[in-house]
């Protein structure tokens, strides 16, 4: 059995897409229609830079995204790799879950870019600049970083965000609740904690105002069941009703990001193959949960060729 997996904030990266829009027809028009739903030349942003305003939440999702699902287009269309006849389960890593929506077509391209373009500004305002972190955790399970978490809120928010599996858990909060349980970590054990570059303490509950928003939007927008079900970010588990996967998407904001438990269950049920689509992120991260399965990280035109023949 086979996944197709969708990539998540941080796997972009300037020079994105652009070689793959210069071989490809289907891929230049996954990229205007984007373009034209956002109302911005976010396909040159992506192309040319500058890295700054790329990695601004707002632009970094929708790229991502937008990125994917060039790849998947230029699969299915000049490759004749449909997901559906190819992929028995779709998942992504937080934003990603909306790229494997959108790939199993529950969402159309342009409502899934205004989806995610409104994510990220929801997001962004949801905590001011300054007073939310997170940290990754390195070299500890996810018991113990919960443990670690709780003792160190002291009565502010500090909570597991991602569970990304192979003793990495990241961490988001207030920002003096994460420093607390990055100072706390080294006395547990845990072999490092790093600070991460981010704008906003993501996955955790100072991001209810953005779960609000989203909420809102994802009560308005058209939705169909995918083609394939959706491992679910929040519950670890296949989804395919419309309606259950809007209600786990507004939850999946503040939620954790079950990632470890989301490929155990994909393997446990039988997925022996993850194919990536978009970035060589997750790739990697699959490995060392599941170290016997088959991964393959899909980005170059070359590569699409190869899993084509594959496939």
């Amino acid at each position: 059995m086979r996944a197709f997996i969708f990539p998540g904030q941080g796997s972009q990266a300037v020079g994105m897409g652009a070689d793959l829009a210069a071989a490809s027809v289907a891929a230049r028009a996954v990229f205007e229609e984007v373009d034209d739903a956002l109302g911005q030349r976010l396909a040159k942003l992506m192309a040319e830079g500058p890295a700054d305003e790329l990695t601004l939440t707002e632009n970094a999702q929708p790229a991502i995204m937008a990125n994917a699902l060039a790849v998947l287009a230029v699969l299915e269309k000049e490759g004749g790799i449909r997901l559906a006849e190819k992929a028995d389960y779709v998942a992504g890593h937080s934003l990603g879950e909306y790229s494997a929506l959108a790939g199993a077509q529950a969402f159309d391209l342009a409502t899934t870019a205004r989806l995610l373009k409104l994510r990220g500004q929801a997001m962004q305002a949801a905590v001011p600049a300054g007073e939310g972190a997170m940290a990754a955790l390195l070299g500890t399970d996810f018991a113990l970083a919960q443990a670690i978490c709780a003792e160190a809120a002291q009565g502010e928010v500090c909570e597991a965000a991602n569970d990304n599996g192979g003793g990495q858990v990241v961490i988001s909060g207030a920002k003096a609740a994460v420093e607390r349980a990055m100072a706390l970590s080294k006395e547990k054990g845990v072999k490092r904690a790093l600070p991460l570059p981010v704008s906003a303490p993501f996955h955790c509950a100072l991001m209810q105002p953005a779960a609000d928003a989203m909420a809102k939007a994802l009560a308005e927008a058209t939705m169909r069941a995918p083609l394939v079900p959706l491992y679910a970010n929040v519950t670890a588990a296949p989804v395919t009703d419309a309606d259950t996967i809007r209600d786990l998407l507004v939850k999946q904001v503040t939620g954790t990001v079950r990632w470890r438990e989301s490929i155990e269950a994909m393997w446990a049920a039988g997925v022996t193959d993850f194919v990536e689509l978009g970035a060589k992120v997750l790739g990697p991260m699959v490995k060392r949960i599941a170290t016997d399965a088959t991964t393959t990280s899909v980005v170059t035109m070359a590569d699409i060729e190869a899993l084509a023949a594959a496939l």
